[in-house]
């Protein structure tokens, strides 16, 4: 186990360093993973097999497609136009409107497809502006990976979480939504504040949107389309019964055939890096899961909390937020969610909110924190920009902890916790 977890850590210093691609320092955690797990005995060849997450691979290489295509039609530069009339060109109301449209989004879709759609529409408009799109894209991720935190259905982890707890849809929704809104207001304002330098000072005139205008109609169309479906489809998967990564690839097929692109610059396009990145990192954190290497932080909180039902509902607020930086947040809910039904408390429903609060807040620190942020960089570096991986942890870092202290806050008024 422990050898595991110093192939997790050397994993995130060779992400975080840059000594080496992303995706190979990924590839690379993931084969040692594999070559020390199953010589030690700590899992078998076709458990380690069970590591590789197809189903969310064809969800992003499925995604990606269909954005790609609807990129190279026009379909965002029009969205961002519209966007920008609508704000009348004002960079202000727009960083807003991005990043509460950013949030809403990831209520209903997956964080990889709000984030591919969103971060398409912000690059275009900061073209359009001439602005660096850095602060509009790294804003996107922090505010995707805060969206679904309110529903039940909003994460993976939040499913986990809910049926442990018992919870229905409307009482999740009643005991998390309204905290998830205010910080949609609480975080967006302070990424505000701090890239505004980089996002004040220059409008886009009539004139200058004319420039940008759109030659093939038909293909917009087609894209729009497609995108329309896409999205669609996604929001009714479960009352469907169809899985959304069927309707991911299903509809990068239909655009590959109905665009009259062809499919090799399509795949060109495609962002690989970000694809192996996940597959390899989520590799070596099932592989540390399988060890019992997470199982540590339950005995912790066992022996530390007491009886205190404040202390123990910030304790988790705090602990799964920051484990959640380190860690991917369904594997710290699978950990921390048997341990919350051991805990001998009647009234069990702010320790599970602060666990829903914490697994969800604290994705948005490290490039290795959530799909999201891999996702952010992966496509800056698509678009030719040079990104500064420690201001990306800085703000985001920033980010985190306001937000999970305004939901401790919340936590204590709205269950009325006292010590």
């Amino acid at each position: 186990m422990i050898i595991l977890f110093l192939v997790y850590l050397l994993t995130i210093l060779l992400a975080i360093s840059e000594i080496t691609p992303i995706s190979v320092a990924a590839l690379l955690g993931a084969f040692f993973t594999a070559w020390f797990g199953i010589s030690n005995g700590l899992f078998t060849y076709e458990e380690a097999l069970g590591f590789l997450d197809i189903k969310l691979i064809m969800l992003l290489v499925g995604i990606m497609i269909v954005v790609e295509t609807a990129e190279r039609s026009g379909l965002f530069r029009i969205l961002g136009l519209y966007t920008l009339r609508v704000m009348g060109g004002d960079p202000a109301k727009l960083f807003f409107a991005l990043g509460i449209l950013s949030a809403a989004t990831s209520l209903f879709l997956s964080d990889s497809a709000a984030m591919l759609v969103i971060s398409a529409v912000g690059i275009t408009i900061a073209r359009i502006l001439q602005y660096d799109p850095i602060p509009f894209v790294i804003s996107a991720s922090i505010m995707v990976n805060l969206g679904g935190t309110g529903t039940l259905i909003g994460s993976v982890s939040n499913m986990i979480i809910g049926l442990s707890a018992g919870f229905s849809f409307n009482e999740f929704a009643a005991y998390l939504l309204p905290c998830e809104i205010m910080l949609w207001f609480v975080t967006i304002t302070f990424l505000y504040y701090y890239y505004r330098k980089k996002i004040s000072g220059r409008r886009i005139t009539a004139v200058e949107m004319e420039r940008w205008r759109i030659e093939n109609w038909g293909a917009v169309i087609k894209s729009a389309f497609i995108l329309f479906i896409l999205l669609t489809l996604l929001i009714s998967a479960d009352s469907l019964g169809i899985s959304i990564e069927a309707i991911a690839v299903g509809c990068a097929v239909i655009a590959l055939w109905i665009s009259g692109y062809d499919p090799s610059e399509i795949f060109r396009g495609i962002d690989w890096e970000t694809v192996f990145f996940v597959t390899g990192f989520l590799f070596v954190v099932r592989g540390l899961e399988k060890a019992g290497g997470l199982n540590v932080l339950a005995d912790f909180i066992m022996r530390i909390a007491s009886n205190n039902l404040l202390y123990m509902t910030i304790l988790i607020l705090f602990l799964s937020g920051i484990t959640s930086i380190f860690l991917a947040n369904i594997a710290v809910a699978l950990t921390l969610t048997p341990m919350v039904k051991l805990l001998n408390i009647l009234d069990k429903r702010p320790l599970w909110a602060a666990l829903v609060l914490g697994t969800n807040l604290g994705g948005a620190t490290i490039p290795a924190s959530s799909i999201v942020m891999v996702m952010a960089i992966g496509l800056l570096k698509h678009e030719g920009i040079k990104i500064d991986l420690g201001e990306f942890m800085k703000v985001g870092f920033m980010s985190s902890m306001i937000q999970l202290v305004f939901s401790a806050l919340y936590l204590i008024l709205v269950f009325q916790l006292v010590v």
